[in-house]
């Protein structure tokens, strides 16, 4: 039973009248018990986690199961409490026990809890009440801050408060719309840790922030960050020959609503995410959305062998999916499930979102394998999922972008029918397999090519869904763009389980060399189909997004599942920018052109006689491509920016390791094709730098086009000068 000690409040007559009422000498908050030596009272019950308050700090804690829970105060950077604090039994309304504790300063503790309750495994009730736990509404946690040094098995975790007073000034947020983005996908360790970035402060927020000047020249407008909030990259740790091997891309979160205080170039006792705020209101300043990659699917605490350190000693039961005796599912591929769907998780996840708009002012979320967030307890698909529903019309939420990657680690495969309210948009992995497989050649791919290339109408049109398709053609998880079209196979000895980790069907090709070569058709080849693969990117009506590096020929040497590399093979080199320039300019010139383009980007109703979208082969106007077919042309016309002069652009794409003759659709009177962007083209740093046009005037009603290449022309009005 918990011992606690009454105040005597003091007392003064109202209005000195000694016949009337005693009221409290303050209607401000006071002590009213003592616990442990220290001075408390009820506190905010609707305000989780901890936080600072006039006086003290105000502890808010819930548990489902729980019959009691003990506060534990820390000296900084110590493992044992200095300070156990039982929340008094009159403390608790409902499951939730609150407790403001005075003459606290947030810099001299970091706390944790312990939680009592029955220990029952079967049912899911797993308490202990010897664990140290912490807590799930964590702003900032302590033992992670160095990289690969502490280990959570050896240390407890533990939490700090955090002061929230950082000016954001008068910034608002770019709010660009869905169809005006780029997006470029990193790793903010891996962005800048190699020696060549050059950075000050490599590997951390500071150092993508100073990479800001190159991100504004290749034109990107979008950042997608993988994994920033607080992870474990000691989890698995291994030494495989002489390599030390993390879970280096961070997707087994320990805490969600803490930034990862190793990607921060200082430490910021009390005031973390300050580097990580400085650098979105940089970008955000400059016209740069940032966008989190979240992880709700799972936690790092695993299954039954994993780690215990928060969750499973709230309420195993209720934050993960189990089976009927007590085990749990494991639709993430990483030991267990998040329970989305239970009232208690999908509160916590929109809390979660919440915070990191108001707080952080991030911009959008990509869910790493979002189909978790649909099922029910039960762990089968849901057809409304509360969750989804829930962030797709919650009001805070109102301008992010939200990003599904559409399956999980458990069969389920929802693109183009993933539970959207036209709110949510998906990694189009379709678009990802038709064009790998269109662009090394394959036999009947076409059609489906030119479905992608249109914003995959087939898919998300039946839906009337708009602005769904994220088309990327490489992410974090598989090939670079390098990799794509150097190596038929994988390459990931290096992650210790014999090659048998990461995708096999990767729809690679290697151009006739398996890896690294001297042969220069081979490279040129490769450079060449580099630049077909962006090209169909950029011209693709929908939402692009590539993976960082790709613009200068990075290469993980054949490894398609770099999750534990810290190292070369994940770390950009960021020497191959100056030897791969030419790739550099190719990327910086295409992004030029689709901002420039706005028939690219959107649904513009057709112009100069064209509907808004047209197949064409090597003759024109088709409605089916044949199984033999590898051309495809099409046709986008429409509007442009100002919605005066009219776009015409023409994509013709030939996948056929032979030269052909194209007849172009006849263009209206006072137009002439111009040739904008020839792949076949190598000298792109001359284009850019002025020596040499990207193109020109096509003269004639033919287009010859080379073996395995991709041409853009641009219907353009004539001048008096061409007449």
């Amino acid at each position: 039973m918990v011992e606690t000690k009454r105040f005597t409040v003091p007392q003064k007559p109202i209005n000195g009248d000694a016949n009337r009422p005693f009221l409290p000498a303050s209607i401000h908050l006071v002590p009213l018990d003592y616990v442990d030596g220290f001075e408390i009272r009820p506190g905010f019950y609707e305000t989780n986690g901890a936080t600072a308050i006039p006086g003290g700090v105000n502890f808010t804690v819930y548990s489902h199961g729980a019959i009691a829970i003990e506060l534990l105060l820390f000296r900084r950077e110590e493992d044992e409490p200095y300070a156990v604090l039982p929340f008094p039994p009159h403390y608790r309304i409902g499951n939730v026990y609150s407790m403001i504790v005075f003459k606290l300063h947030i810099e001299d503790f970091e706390y944790a809890y312990r939680v009592d309750g029955p220990y029952e495994p079967k049912k899911g009730l797993i308490f202990d009440k010897n664990r140290y736990l912490l807590d799930p509404y964590a702003k900032a946690v302590t033992g992670q801050s160095h990289w690969g040094e502490t280990s959570p098995h050896e240390q407890h975790y533990k939490a700090r408060v955090v002061k929230d007073d950082f000016d954001w000034g008068a910034m608002e947020a770019p709010l660009l719309p869905m169809e005006d983005l780029i997006i470029y996908e990193l790793h903010v360790r891996g962005f800048t840790k190699h020696d060549s970035s050059g950075v000050q402060n490599p590997g951390t927020f500071d150092g993508l922030m100073e990479k800001l000047p190159y991100l504004l020249e290749l034109g990107v407008n979008a950042v997608e960050l993988m994994p920033i909030f607080e992870f474990d990259e000691m989890q698995d740790y291994r030494e495989v020959d002489g390599h030390k091997l993390y879970n280096y891309w961070g997707y087994n979160t320990v805490s969600f609503f803490a930034p990862n205080t190793s990607y921060a170039a200082s430490k910021e006792y009390n005031r973390e995410g300050n580097e990580l705020k400085r650098l979105i209101r940089e970008f955000n300043r400059h016209g740069i959305e940032v966008y989190l990659d979240v992880v709700f699917n799972h936690t790092a605490e695993g299954d039954e062998r994993g780690p215990f350190f928060s969750f499973k000693g709230f309420d195993n039961n209720i934050y993960y999916l189990l089976t009927p005796d007590g085990h749990y599912y494991n639709f993430s591929g990483c030991g267990n499930s998040l329970n989305c769907n239970h009232p208690i998780v999908h509160q916590m996840i929109l809390n979660c979102l919440r915070y990191w708009v108001t707080t952080y002012r991030v911009d959008g979320f990509r869910f790493d394998l979002a189909s978790i967030l649909g099922r029910n307890e039960d762990g089968s698909p849901m057809n409304k999922p509360p969750l989804l529903q829930s962030l797709a019309f919650d009001p805070i939420l109102g301008d992010v972008k939200l990003i599904a990657e559409a399956w999980d680690a458990g069969g389920m495969y929802q693109v183009g029918s993933f539970p959207s309210w036209n709110r949510w948009a998906e990694w189009n992995g379709i678009y990802r397999d038709d064009l790998r497989r269109y662009l090394k050649g394959d036999g009947g791919m076409a059609q489906a090519a030119a479905q992608r290339l249109i914003g995959s109408r087939d898919i998300y049109e039946v839906n009337s869904r708009k602005n769904a398709s994220v088309n990327f053609i490489t992410c974090h998880d598989g090939f670079t763009l390098h990799d794509l079209f150097s190596y038929n196979e994988k390459h990931n000895q290096n992650n210790g389980w014999n090659n048998t980790d990461g995708a096999n069907d990767n729809n690679s090709w290697n151009c006739g060399v398996e890896g690294e070569t001297d042969d220069a058709q081979v490279l040129t080849l490769r450079r060449r189909m580099m630049r077909n693969a962006f090209a169909l990117l950029m011209c693709s009506r929908g939402i692009p997004m590539f993976l960082a590096g790709d613009e200068f020929g990075n290469t993980q040497f054949g490894n398609n599942n770099a999750y534990c590399q810290d190292n070369l093979i994940s770390w950009l080199d960021w020497r191959l920018l100056k030897q791969n320039r030419d790739l550099f300019c190719f990327f910086q010139y295409m992004i030029r052109f689709r901002k420039s383009h706005r028939v690219l980007r959107a649904c513009a109703g057709g112009a100069c006689g064209f509907p808004d979208v047209s197949f064409h082969g090597t003759i024109p106007w088709i409605e089916r491509f044949a199984p033999h077919d590898r051309y495809v042309g099409v046709l986008f016309a429409g509007p442009g920016q100002d919605g005066v002069r009219d776009q015409v652009v023409y994509l013709a794409s030939n996948a056929y390791w032979e030269p052909l003759e194209v007849t172009l659709p006849p263009l209206p009177k006072g137009r002439y094709w111009q040739v904008a962007a020839d792949t076949q083209e190598e000298d792109w740093a001359a284009i850019a730098a002025g020596k040499k046009p990207a193109g020109g005037p096509l003269g004639k009603a033919t287009l010859s086009i080379g073996p395995r290449s991709v041409m853009v022309l641009e219907a353009l009005p004539e001048t008096d000068a061409e007449k």
